[in-house]
């Protein structure tokens, strides 16, 4: 099946108890699509740059076979920049700036040879751009988004019309209160289902993520580390290893959503152990699986003797 991946490429400035990194490889799409291709070989990416982004950036991306013929560049532009600093509680993020520029005046272009992807992959940005990448595609098998508080806060009515044509949303706990208007995730996962997607995955950081589905709800843990240098790009790569395994099963069955959501938390906690995707760029196929491995180990639960 083929991945086609919507979403930022940008320059990352990132502090953390742990380091500090300046104007390296970030946004969205570079997490999805290096974490998609360890499980499909036909991923391709749909971006916008500015002249100022090296071209060993382009080459990095598609040395890993990952298709930039969807990558546009304004010569005359700056690329996406961000910057970000955390604090020794790590689900709390201070943005220190953004600048939007070539971003904000991005009008996807999806190459024909994409056009008929059978998974498209709606990476955090404005709702109509989504909707924009979609239009152009034909009949895709599964349409997967993200979204962000800043789009559920400036822009709700146009993102319930994005949520409306997508099968899977992914986002995180606060997100999801956010948007449901429901401090409980249950209801709010109910509420946000009735909005357009079958599925929704809800990330909880290091608590996990919930899959809720037409089945019910499937929980998944987090994998306990040592070392956490930068969480920025987690929730990314999450999704970028969840595509990709769907990819790689080719069907859209529940259980199928299961182990996606497993094996995207098993790449998400490789993303966190450096900055940027440094990660990404040397972990292996074998080494996922034996995370993987390592997830089912946490989740096993021994059939009880009777307590009675």
């Amino acid at each position: 099946m083929q991945i086609i991946v919507v979403g930022t490429v940008a320059f990352d400035s990132i502090e953390t108890p742990f380091g500090a990194v300046d104007k390296i490889l970030g946004g969205s799409a570079v997490y999805i699509t290096l974490s998609a291709r360890f499980f499909c070989e036909n991923v391709g990416l749909v971006a916008v740059v500015g002249g100022d982004f090296p071209d060993e950036n382009v080459s990095l991306l598609s040395d890993r076979g990952i298709d930039v013929d969807g990558l546009q560049v304004v010569p005359d532009g700056e690329t996406f920049f961000w910057a970000g600093k955390y604090h020794y509680d790590l689900n709390d993020r201070e943005t220190l700036a953004t600048h939007l520029n070539v971003l904000s005046d991005f009008d996807p272009v999806v190459p024909e040879k994409y056009v008929d992807g059978s998974i498209v992959c709606l990476g955090n940005l404005e709702p109509g751009i989504q909707r924009n990448v979609l239009s152009q595609t034909r009949a895709p098998r599964i349409a997967i988004m993200d979204t962000m508080n800043f789009w559920i806060d400036q822009t709700p009515e146009s993102l319930v019309e994005t949520l409306a044509l997508v099968d899977c949303l992914i986002i995180n706990d606060s997100e999801a209160r956010q948007l449901a208007d429901e401090p409980n995730l249950v209801k709010a996962a109910a509420r946000i289902r009735n909005m357009g997607p079958k599925s929704l995955v809800i990330k909880k950081g290091e608590h996990g993520a919930l899959l809720f589905s037409d089945q019910g709800i499937f929980s998944a843990p987090a994998y306990p580390l040592e070392d956490i240098h930068d969480p920025t790009g987690a929730g990314d790569s999450f999704m970028g290893g969840f595509v990709g395994y769907l990819a790689a099963r080719g069907d859209a069955s529940v259980d199928s959503f299961k182990s996606a959501v497993v094996y995207g938390s098993a790449v998400a906690s490789f993303c966190v152990e450096k900055f940027g995707p440094q990660r990404l760029l040397e972990i292996t196929s074998a080494d996922i699986e034996r995370r993987v491995d390592d997830f089912r180990a946490l989740a096993h639960i021994p059939a009880p003797a009777s307590a009675f």
